[in-house]
């Protein structure tokens, strides 16, 4: 039986060592607890706690308030909600946390980050049992070693919670927030369908004279996973301002790097109804990728060089702020209007745009650097679903959107492939291919498991994991080049050099 005193004097404990609160808030904060909980009392335990993880705790608490009827049901949706508002009374108030933020600001930027970032697995915000779920592995490739990720964060969604919010009972709500990036989210409560938001504080910052906000993403998938909004509810739009708030923001943090999803639909992230970046600590492939064909543009101060990168990417590089953004509106510009029909790239159907960037900033060396992935959403008979998009023959790994973190040489795989790889696997070393093809759930991944025993010949229990996963790379790799406007070929390359001639003509203009 779970004692309910000791687990909330556990909690208690916990966030008087990771300094959450001080030890004079101890009884308000119980008190707040049992409000939570709905319970009027609580015995003062005796026994003593231990240093564990917060997870740990409230999911003790998560079992007995199931057993106790405080919540509907077991459904996770539920029992998120009440510990996230478990989590809240810990939490200060946004104009407390803010200036705190802003005095570890005074130290260095980097010290700001580490406090915020803390904070946010401390409050549990991020859930890092769940992250830890994520399986993860490297794949080397021709372009670098690029990093795999299975994503087992996101918890699957309760058919309980589904029909709760089919039923109606959530149509009286109003959309609010708008969407997850809001900053109305902020405190928020939460509902069936839509994650509480307590523990969750925001970073106000200005990029380019305008009201933008940092936070963390709850689901990291590489370190200090961090996600830049506008205070705005605004649509996504890749413009010369785009560029101007991304070095603003690295300018503000020049340990991180920024970037932008693309801003039309197969080339685009998730959300587009909401402008916003992705950045973090962390260095991407793409970063290290082999630069060549550099040029100096003497006009402007500016030095452009090609990538050796599965997509088609120009990088810039200047120690000034307000040149790159200059020679990066003059690229944005020239891209959106260029067409190549020898390479099926072209920049409109009618009034129909297809041509955009999927920029990434960062600061090193003493420099500023602007990446443009030229992108291109056109979709064909061949490709219904985009001919610079993940071909349908990878879509049994990989069918959702190429965003920014995929871009930059990370993939981000659905969790269905966990359970699908095991059960492949299975049937594999047990000989059974042409059964995969009558496996309703397998059958997609048939032709790919052919090709491995082509490729590798028979699979046993001490091979056959390491070899599954270096396919699953190999298929990534190949959507990513799928991806490229400019195909890694004479013919792509010839094609490429074209386009960056143009561009080095339309920034000396």
């Amino acid at each position: 039986m779970i004692d309910i005193s000791y687990e909330i004097k556990n909690l208690v404990d916990y966030a008087v060592r990771k300094k959450l609160i001080e030890e004079d808030d101890r009884i308000y904060v119980t008190n707040a607890i049992a409000e939570v909980l709905n319970e009027e009392s609580f015995s003062e335990s005796t026994k003593e706690t231990a240093d564990e993880p917060v997870e740990n705790i409230l999911e003790r608490i998560r079992i007995w308030a199931v057993e106790n009827n405080k919540v509907k049901n077991d459904a996770n949706e539920f029992l998120d909600l009440l510990d996230t508002r478990i989590m809240g009374v810990f939490i200060a108030r946004p104009s407390a946390f803010r200036k705190e933020f802003y005095d570890h600001y005074k130290q260095s930027p980097q010290k700001a980050t580490e406090f915020y970032y803390d904070f946010a697995k401390n409050s549990n915000y991020i859930r890092e049992q769940r992250v830890a779920k994520d399986i993860k592995w490297t794949y080397d490739t021709p372009y670098g070693k690029m990093d795999m990720t299975i994503n087992l964060s996101k918890p699957e969604k309760d058919p309980r919670a589904i029909a709760l919010a089919r039923s109606g009972i959530l149509e009286s709500h109003e959309k609010y927030p708008k969407c997850l990036l809001c900053k109305e989210n902020e405190g928020y409560a939460g509902r069936i369908d839509h994650p509480a938001r307590q523990n969750h504080r925001i970073i106000p910052i200005t990029l380019n004279q305008e009201e933008w906000y940092m936070q963390y993403s709850p689901y990291v998938y590489y370190n200090e996973h961090c996600i830049v909004f506008k205070g705005s509810h605004d649509p996504m739009k890749i413009t010369v301002d785009t560029i101007k708030r991304l070095l603003d923001f690295v300018e503000l943090f020049p340990h991180y790097m920024l970037g932008s999803n693309a801003d039309l639909p197969i080339v685009g992230g998730s959300i587009l109804t909401h402008d916003h970046f992705q950045g973090g600590n962390y260095d991407f492939a793409m970063a290290n990728a082999k630069e060549y064909d550099e040029i100096t543009i003497e006009e402007s101060g500016i030095k452009a060089v090609k990538l050796y990168w599965p997509m088609s990417v120009i990088r810039l590089k200047s120690d000034s702020i307000e040149k790159l953004v200059d020679a990066s509106g003059k690229i944005i510009s020239t891209w959106k209007n260029y067409s190549d029909p020898e390479t099926g790239i072209l920049s409109h159907t009618g009034e129909t745009e297809h041509n955009t960037v999927t920029p990434i900033v960062r600061f090193r060396n003493g420099q500023f650097e602007v990446d443009h992935i030229l992108r291109n959403n056109r979709t064909s008979e061949e490709y219904p679903f985009g001919i610079f998009h993940s071909h349908e023959k990878y879509h049994h790994i990989k069918r959702e959107n190429i965003g920014l973190i995929e871009c930059l040489g990370l993939a981000v795989l659905p969790s269905r492939l966990r359970d699908e790889m095991s059960a492949l696997k299975e049937k594999i070393i047990s000989g059974e291919i042409e059964s995969i093809y009558s496996d309703e759930i397998l059958n997609k991944h048939g032709d790919f498991a052919k090709r491995i025993l082509e490729v590798h010949g028979s699979l046993n229990r001490d091979n056959a994991d390491e070899i599954l996963y270096q396919e699953i790379g190999k298929v990534f790799m190949n959507v990513l080049e799928n991806c490229g406007v400019f195909k890694k070929n004479e013919e792509g390359e010839k094609a490429f050099q074209k386009c960056f001639e143009v561009m080095y003509e339309s920034i000396r203009a």
